[in-house]
């Protein structure tokens, strides 16, 4: 089975709608996970938007990066520049990409406001991952 891990800073909103959409999206050939440099907690606007179009990520949770998952990863993808920056170093045979999204945890304003955003970011993380290519 393949292995991705997707990896932000906090593992509060981007890397958990990008580890519900990798469950969904992916198949059973993959393995699928997602972790931070820090521990945010679950985002709840990432919940929301997430059931929105049918993932549920309620019974997600932020967790650290962990070195031994990350090293036997076929695929680490970054979703913003911290994460990228503080990875730890991978071996050559994993292969690492980046997206990098603004934080939608961000955004000030009145909830429709945050929302919109969340949803932004959601549906670009979504288009990414139909996009991945595989060898």
């Amino acid at each position: 089975m393949k292995r991705i891990y997707f990896l932000c800073t906090g593992n509060s909103c981007r890397s958990q709608m990008a580890e519900g959409f990798g469950r969904e999206l992916l198949g059973n050939d993959w393995e699928v996970a997602s972790a931070g440099v820090e521990t945010h907690g679950l985002n709840n606007y990432a919940v929301k938007v997430m059931a929105e179009v049918g993932i549920d990520i309620s019974g997600q949770y932020s967790k650290l990066i962990d070195v031994d998952y990350l090293n036997s990863c076929d695929l680490v993808v970054t979703l913003c520049g911290d994460a990228r920056d503080k990875c730890p170093v991978t071996p050559a045979t994993v292969k690492k990409l980046h997206w990098p999204l603004p934080d939608p945890a961000a955004v000030t304003g009145s909830e429709s406001e945050k929302l919109v955003e969340f949803r932004k970011i959601r549906d670009q993380i979504k288009d990414l991952i139909l996009t991945l290519k595989f060898e």
